[in-house]
């Protein structure tokens, strides 16, 4: 009986450490990042697949280059499934690059003068070293 009262003692231990480290304000900030991230590149691989990629075929003549194809010997070599990988990845992070930037320069950094680090135009201390810094 002794050792189940043990047992449960640590149980309850690992609920309590378990609980404190899952809810903590970074860990549920970092879970809304991850979910908010995974939705935001569904939206965004919709937009190049799906807007893009039909303008490049308004020109090309076709939106998906996979079936391109060089025969050598007994082998296949799908270079057009490389190049439409490619343009993906180039429409996607156009596509971020367009949506991240004027938030970027929409929140006014500065620049720690110990440790190089941005902060926040408005913090008064660097979250990197814990400088105290002048107010801009």
């Amino acid at each position: 009986m002794l050792g189940m009262l043990k047992i449960l003692g640590m149980l309850k231990s690992v609920y309590v450490e378990f609980r404190q480290f899952a809810f903590r304000g970074n860990m549920l900030d970092l879970a809304v990042g991850i979910i908010l991230g995974i939705a935001f590149g569904g939206m965004v691989n919709s937009l190049a697949k799906d807007v893009f990629l039909n303008i490049v075929a308004a020109f090309a003549g076709r939106p998906d280059f996979s079936q391109l194809t060089v025969h050598l010997g007994n082998g296949v070599i799908r270079y057009g499934a490389f190049l439409t990988s490619v343009m993906n990845f180039l429409i996607v992070t156009l596509a971020m690059f367009l949506i991240v930037r004027p938030v970027n320069r929409a929140q006014p950094y500065k620049e720690c003068p110990y440790c190089m680090t941005e902060v926040s135009a408005d913090a008064t201390r660097c979250s990197a070293c814990t400088s105290r810094l002048q107010a801009v």
